[in-house]
């Protein structure tokens, strides 16, 4: 798996961001099982409902690329600058859309402060006893 590749695609992604209310910028980069990376940013509206985090807005381009299995994620976020000083988890909506499109048992989430400063974990970790497509059958 690309770690550092996928990282440092997050961290470009974060520079996009459009966060003008939090100040917070997060970057994506989803890794497909075809191993294409599609990055992505937050969004934010002055509604707030309509923003779409990083994660999503990763995972909404590759599925509307034909996209529909994903082996990982790099996550980066922060407060607005060039430091990233925390490590930046998925939040629950975007934890249980990865869930759609993955295996939690084989899904890596990777969040990281650098291409050399993370940690990795699978999905199931922080989507316990997750609700899934198979559970519709």
């Amino acid at each position: 798996m690309p770690v550092s590749e996928l990282i440092r695609s997050a961290i470009d992604a974060r520079k996009k961001a459009y966060a003008p209310y939090s100040n917070y910028m997060v970057g994506a980069a989803v890794l497909t099982n075809e191993l294409r990376i599609y990055t992505g940013c937050n969004i934010e509206n002055a509604a707030y409902t309509p923003s779409i985090c990083a994660e999503r807005t990763a995972v909404s381009k590759a599925v509307s690329e034909g996209r529909r299995g994903f082996k990982a994620i790099a996550v980066v976020g922060s407060p607005k600058g060039e430091v990233i000083s925390q490590y930046a988890f998925p939040c629950g909506v975007c934890r249980q859309v990865l869930r759609e499109f993955s295996d939690p048992d084989s899904f890596f989430v990777i969040v990281a402060k650098s291409e050399t400063d993370y940690k990795i974990y699978h999905l199931k970790e922080l989507l316990p006893e997750s609700f899934g497509p198979e559970n519709l059958y």
